[in-house]
């Protein structure tokens, strides 16, 4: 899962709370031919505008969403009719047994978007989640081909870039590959950790001496912890909409995204630093709490 083709731009991690929605933005705004928006749910205003910005100045906008999610057919429908009025080009993930979850965007040959999070307000506010803005061409033709193929029912393309973790043909092989292969460190963040398989390969790599560490709470700091990302070895990090889940893995279209660009990595690293502080001050606290209460 190494980065053959170094993109001459390096990629960007974007964890900030207030740089998402502009992130998206600016990406968008760009665009001046085409856009490929993949996504679960968007209900955000800004968003929204930027995407009937770009189509009034001539950008073609292909959405692929889902057929089924939770809120029904109704909750479906409103977000489809959002999308349509921004003069975008519709089409539904129609596999009988596949959810569809995967969330990422391209304007024009680049740069593309791959995120954890969806495009909505909730989510530009009150979660913990994660995007990574690529320019790498490897990427950007993949996630074409992806769109390409998803619209048309057809298989996945066998050529993709190995940075695009896949899900359900090839992600658990993916992850499972990282993680066996780890040298010092595996650091975790996924509040929906539950495949018993990696799971159990987690411990075997922390009998063996990987220092692996596991963020699960439902909450990292005042926000909720919503996005999923995985850092090995200070290396390489993952991050998208996939889970350790095992819906996640085998039952849905999800995709994440590999990176190895020392910024990112560094960006990942403070982030983990942080992350290990809330939760030791979070501990402290109960800690405080659990001891007043015996006073």
């Amino acid at each position: 899962m190494t980065q053959t083709d170094t993109p001459s731009t390096p990629d960007r991690l974007i964890v900030d709370v207030e740089e998402r929605r502009s992130a998206l933005v600016d990406v968008i705004r760009g665009a001046r031919r085409t856009i490929t928006l993949s996504l679960f749910r968007c209900n955000d205003e800004a968003i929204l505008a930027e995407l009937a910005a770009a189509t009034a100045r001539g950008v073609t906008v292909d959405v692929l969403v889902t057929s089924r999610s939770k809120g029904g057919k109704k909750r479906r429908e409103k977000l489809w009719n959002a999308l349509e009025q921004t003069g975008a080009s519709m089409h539904a993930y129609t596999d009988p047994v596949v959810k569809y979850h995967a969330k990422y965007l391209v304007a024009d040959e680049g740069p593309a978007v791959v995120a954890s999070l969806n495009f909505t307000k909730k989510c530009f506010k009150k979660t913990w989640d994660a995007l990574v803005v690529t320019h790498d061409p490897a990427v950007v033709s993949g996630l074409k081909q992806l769109m390409a193929a998803d619209c048309e029912d057809s298989a996945l393309p066998s050529d993709l870039s190995p940075r695009l973790i896949v899900g359900p043909e090839r992600a658990r092989v993916q992850l499972t590959t990282l993680i066996t292969q780890a040298k010092t460190s595996i650091r975790l963040i996924d509040a929906k950790l539950s495949d018993p398989d990696l799971i159990e390969l987690l411990k075997m790599r922390r009998a063996e001496g990987i220092a692996v560490d596991i963020y699960g709470a439902k909450r990292i700091g005042d926000l909720k912890s919503h996005g999923k990302i995985l850092l090995v070895d200070e290396s390489t990090l993952v991050v998208g909409s996939l889970a350790l889940a095992a819906l996640s893995l085998d039952f849905r279209r999800e995709v994440a995204i590999a990176v190895t660009d020392p910024e990112a990595i560094a960006e990942a690293v403070q982030l983990f630093a942080t992350v290990d502080a809330a939760r030791r001050a979070a501990e402290a606290a109960a800690s405080d709490a659990a001891g007043e209460a015996l006073c």
